[in-house]
Order: structure tokens, then C-alpha cells, then sequence
């Protein structure tokens, strides 16, 4: 029986919502047990409201990025995580970092998983699944699974309370739309350039979509305004602009009422299929199985290269690799999903 379980999965967006079905597992597996979750700020509203995590402690990277910052916030840092008395934590990061946290906690079982980086199997025992080879989702619960946890059917948990849903329909009407009409998502950016689908390609498919009565909505942070400033410039008629006009929570909310999401392999597109809404990811430099749309329901597109899932940041054929998925593919596709 483990009592006092401590997560350590501290970014990015896209990363934290893979590893949200793991709380879930955890509560029903041991429901006495209170589950702590250790993150970094960009992602700790993903954790809020949920019925699954009891705390959440943030890890301020900013902090301890200097010399006389770690020394000045470890202390504190370690005490807080040694007076929950955990006695299992799992890094689900795989990192040096989370290796150090997951240690650094006093937990008498540490587990890892078995792709681990950094040298954080030092810290931690290994876990090997039967999913290594598999998404990422069920990488994450492998370990929950090495506890014996059964796991049926992953929950991601993720809840937008009434307050901000209110506020949300508030942000879109003043951007101009009613979220009760139907519309469709698209998520501009991505942290790889060659995970961006081309800015033309989503002028066109805006145009297209307002042809079929069908409200095409731009989301994204404040480091895609700029994009979404071409792509109004490009269109004939302008796309609704949400960039860097919501927060984390109400962008889920956002995703969530629309009638289908079109993005590449970003926090956005896992936080729509986290969500339930019909998703079409576009697929280039990663590999389908391990961080495509997790479930059913869903459809990727993949790049018809080759080389797809090449795991590299920038093109070495200096290719614009998700070009090639054409506007018409995309549209075609969401008259699936929305025919469903």
C-alpha cells in the first residue's frame, strides 16, 4: 500500500498531458493514497481542479537557474517535498532534473521508466513495459501498471471550472465569435519549425471553411501572433485571432466546444485529444506511434516523405516538411470528422 505518492513530470504542455492518465490509475488503484504532482509553471493549470492530484508543487526553474538561486531556494525546495514523507515517487521525465527531485524527496520506492536520459536511472529503479515500443501514454502508464494498477480505459482529467468557461465565451465574443456556433480550431505554432504547417496553407483553409459556415479559430501563445498576423494578411476573410489572448485553462476550454482541432504535433493538439475533441494532427518530423493522437476518433496525417518520423528539429533536405499535406486533404478530412 503506498500512501503518500509523489509525480515528478515537469514539462512541456504536451508532455504533462500524457502522463495525466497516470493519476487517475494511481487514485483508483490505492484510493487512500495522496497523490503530490511536481511541475513547472507553464503547465500547472493543466493539474488544477482535478479530483485525482491533492497538491501540486511548483518547480520555479527560474529560481535555481543561478548559483546563488539554488543555494538560496534548494533548502526550501527539499524541505517542502521532505515533509510530505512520500514513500513512492515516480519520474515520469526521465531526466537529470526529475532524477534529482525524485531522490532529492525521500521517497523510499523511486521508479523510472525504462527510456530514461541523463543519468536518472541512477536515482531511480527501472521500469520496462510492454509498451516501450508504444505511445507515450502508455509509456507513462507502464510504470503505474508495474504497481500492479489495472488500467481500462485512460483518463485525462482535464476540468475547466464554470468561472473560467464563462470568462472564456467572454474573450471569444469580444474576439468576435459565439462559441455556440460551429467552429474549428487551428493551432499555428509548434516548438520544431518543421512541425508548423505552412501559413498559406492555413489561409486557405480558413477561406474554405467560412464557405462552408464553419468559423475558423487561431490559437496559439503570444510567440504566434506574428503568424497569425501573415495568415490575416493572406486570407480573404479573417480568421477569428485567439493567440496569446487565453490562458492555458481557457484555451482547453476553447478546444473542447469546437467541432474539430487541426494542428501538428504540439501541446495544443494532445490537450484537444485530452479534451474529446475530434483531432487531425499534422505528422512530419515525429514518429505517429509513440506521439500521434493518442485513441479513436482521431486522424493523422502524415507527410508522404520518406523520412517522416526522423525526430530531427530542422529539415537536413532544408524541406518545408509538412507542405506537402495539401489544403484540400485537410478539408476533406474535417468534413470526416464532422459527418461523424
Amino acid at each position: 500500500m503506498h500512501n503518500n505518492i509523489l509525480i515528478v513530470k515537469l514539462s512541456a504542455i504536451g508532455d504533462v498531458i500524457h502522463a495525466l492518465p497516470v493519476a487517475r490509475a494511481l487514485k483508483e488503484c490505492y484510493p487512500q493514497s495522496r497523490i503530490t504532482w511536481v511541475v513547472e509553471k507553464p503547465a500547472y493549470d493543466l493539474l488544477t481542479n482535478n479530483p485525482d492530484i491533492d497538491e501540486i508543487i511548483i518547480f520555479d526553474k527560474p529560481k535555481f537557474k543561478t548559483i546563488s538561486g539554488f543555494i538560496k531556494h534548494v533548502p526550501g525546495f527539499i524541505q517542502h517535498l521532505r515533509e510530505a514523507k512520500f514513500d513512492l515517487a515516480l519520474d515520469l521525465q526521465g531526466l537529470f532534473k526529475s532524477g534529482m527531485i525524485s531522490y532529492l524527496s525521500g521517497a523510499t520506492t523511486r521508479l523510472v521508466y525504462e527510456n530514461t536520459r541523463e543519468g536518472s536511472h541512477l536515482f531511480s529503479k527501472r521500469i520496462a513495459g510492454a509498451y516501450s515500443k508504444g505511445h507515450v501514454v502508455d509509456r507513462c502508464l507502464d510504470v503505474a501498471r508495474s504497481l500492479g494498477c489495472q488500467v481500462d480505459k485512460p483518463v485525462f482529467n482535464i476540468v475547466v471550472p464554470p468561472d473560467q468557461q464563462v470568462l472564456t465565451r467572454r474573450i471569444a465574443a469580444q474576439a468576435g465569435f459565439d462559441m455556440k456556433m460551429p467552429y474549428v480550431v487551428l493551432a499555428l505554432g509548434a516548438n520544431w519549425p518543421n512541425k508548423i504547417w505552412p501559413f498559406e496553407h492555413f489561409a486557405k483553409l480558413s477561406d474554405q471553411l467560412y464557405d462552408n459556415n464553419i468559423i475558423p479559430v487561431m490559437i496559439g501563445g503570444p510567440g504566434d501572433q506574428l503568424a497569425a498576423q501573415k495568415i490575416l494578411e493572406m486570407a480573404k476573410i479573417p480568421p477569428i485571432d485567439l493567440t496569446g489572448k487565453t490562458t492555458l485553462k481557457q484555451l482547453a476550454y476553447v478546444i473542447q466546444q469546437a467541432a474539430a482541432f487541426v494542428g501538428g504535433d504540439t501541446g495544443p493538439m494532445h490537450l484537444s485529444v485530452a479534451v474529446g475533441t475530434p483531432t487531425i494532427a499534422l505528422m512530419g518530423p515525429t514518429d505517429i506511434v509513440r506521439n500521434g493522437p493518442y485513441g479513436q476518433g482521431h486522424i493523422p496525417i502524415v507527410v508522404s516523405h520518406d523520412c517522416a518520423g526522423c525526430w530531427q528539429r530542422s529539415c537536413p533536405k532544408k524541406w518545408d516538411c509538412l507542405h506537402a499535406i495539401t489544403v484540400e486533404e485537410v478539408y476533406q478530412t474535417i468534413q470526416v470528422l464532422l459527418k461523424k
